[in-house]
This record gives structure tokens, sequence and C-alpha cells, in this order.
């Protein structure tokens, strides 16, 4: 029993060893922090968020550090009424009011990133799911505050580079506040009411359909007055002749006219007189 006794003695001291050994393996491993390509890592010790940032790379930090990591590449949100392409699943595009009272629906999608040196900020005061707390509700109360002084039609065609700048400066004070860098605000559609879009059709078609009678008038025009030029130059020409042909002229044209007929291969007797010549066929 006493050789039993001393057996179990040297077991329990050599898991004992074991144990140390095991401990210390895993406080050496656990100071080496691995920072993604992208990413920074923000540490917080027994809840404490400290203000430095690690940065990519291989990092030797205090075992009891947890470290809570951050993307700092571009990100986009997009908020889409066609299924399965924005962040959340289903429709989710922004409905708001215009001026005028109508519905709009506006798809659109946010691209920014996390300032790197402002994360413990993120972390200390808005946590690590940034996404539904600011990107998405600051993005949608903006569009719909600007899009209320503006008329559906106008958000549609010649303002909607004015309201897409004054969203995008919206969000962009709001982000710049809470450690987020807004880079590009892409309003990617604008879809109005069916009853608006068959107006904005029908006033499409009348204005080509005025354009296409324009162009038919001046092509009008222009042939009516080249037919006045052309009746111009008959008048004048006519007037030429009454006036300026002398009877010289005349017998000289009439001589030139003769030689060519009897030059003719179909003419056989010509009889000259006073008066115009006489044409014999032989047929």
């Amino acid at each position: 029993m006493s050789k039993q006794d001393n057996q179990s003695a040297r077991f329990a001291t050599l898991i004992r060893v074991a144990g140390v050994i095991l401990i210390a393996i895993g406080a050496f491993v656990s100071m080496f922090k691995k920072i993604e390509t992208g990413e920074v890592g923000v540490k917080t010790l027994f809840g404490k968020v400290e203000d430095d940032v690690l940065y990519s790379g291989l990092h030797i930090v205090n075992p009891l550090i947890d470290i809570t990591s951050f993307d700092a590449k571009t990100q986009n949100y997009t908020m889409s009424a066609v299924h399965d392409e924005g962040s959340k699943a289903g429709d989710d595009a922004i409905r708001v009011l215009s001026a005028d009272g109508l519905e709009v629906t506006i798809d659109l999608s946010v691209l920014f990133k996390v300032s790197p040196s402002r994360a413990p900020q993120i972390l200390r005061q808005i946590g690590a799911d940034y996404l539904d707390k600011i990107v998405r509700p600051v993005a949608r109360t903006a569009i719909r505050d600007n899009a209320v002084s503006y008329e559906a039609v106008a958000l549609y065609s010649t303002k909607r580079e004015e309201f897409q700048n004054k969203i995008f400066n919206t969000i962009n004070q709001s982000f710049a506040k809470r450690g987020l860098i807004l880079e590009q605000l892409l309003v990617r559609n604008i879809t109005l009411p069916e009853s608006v879009k068959k107006t904005i059709e029908s006033k499409i078609n009348a204005e080509q359909e005025a354009q296409k009678m324009i162009f038919v008038l001046q092509k009008e025009k222009q042939e009516a007055e080249r037919k006045r030029v052309e009746a111009q130059g008959i008048a004048d020409y006519q007037k030429i002749l009454s006036t300026g042909l002398s009877d010289k002229q005349l017998q000289y044209e009439t001589i030139k006219a003769q030689k060519d007929i009897a030059l003719s291969p179909n003419t056989k007797i010509i009889i000259m007189g006073k008066g115009s010549p006489v044409l014999i066929n032989g047929n």
C-alpha cells in the first residue's frame, strides 16, 4: 500500500506539471493575435475599451485582452425593392411622400467604411452592430427628410442629382460624428406611382409628336421656297426670251435646228421656203 501511495503521488505530480505546462503554452499562444488584411482590432480589458488600435498583422498582447475586429474596407449597404438584392431579404426599398403628396419608392446604396483610428469610439458608443444602429436608420431618415421638398416628377427627372447631393451631405455629417466615412451614395432607382408614369408617357408622346410636326412644317416650308425660286427662275427666263431675242438671233437658231434635222437618218426630203421647212419622211 505504501508503494502504491508513492506511485500515486508521483503520478499526481506529473499531472500537475503537465497542467502547468499546458497553461503556460496556452498563455503564450494567446499572447499572439493576428489581424486580417483590411481589418482593425480594438482591445477590451475587463469591459474597458482601450484607445490604441491594432492594424493588420501579428501582435503580442496581454492574454486577458479581448480583441474585436472591425472591417475597415469599403462596405456596401443596399436597400432595394428587388428580393435578395439588398442587404436585407425581401422588399427593403424606401417609400417616401413627395411635396405633391405622392408615394415614391427609392432604391439606395450606401458606400462607406469605418475610420480605423475611431474604431474604439464606435465600439464604445455604438457597438459592433453599427449597420443596424447607424447606417440603415440614418440613410432612410435622410431620404424621407429631403424628399418632402421635391415633387414626384422632379425627383424622377430634373432634380434627381440635386436630391442625391442633399442626401449625401446629410448622411455624411451624421456619419462623421460617429466614426464612419461616407464614400459614395447611389440613388439606384426611383419608382413613381402608375398614374404618374402614364401622365409622363403621354406628355413625352405629345412632345415627340410636336417635334415631328415642326419637322414636317419646316420641310414643307423649304419645299415651298424651292418652288418659288424655281418659278421665279422660269419667269425671269421667259422675260429674257421675250425682250432679248432679235430676228437675226431667231433666224440663226432656226438654221441650227434645220442642220440637226438634215443630219438625222430619218429625214429624206427638206423643202425650204419663206415659211417653216416641210419635212417628208421616207416611210
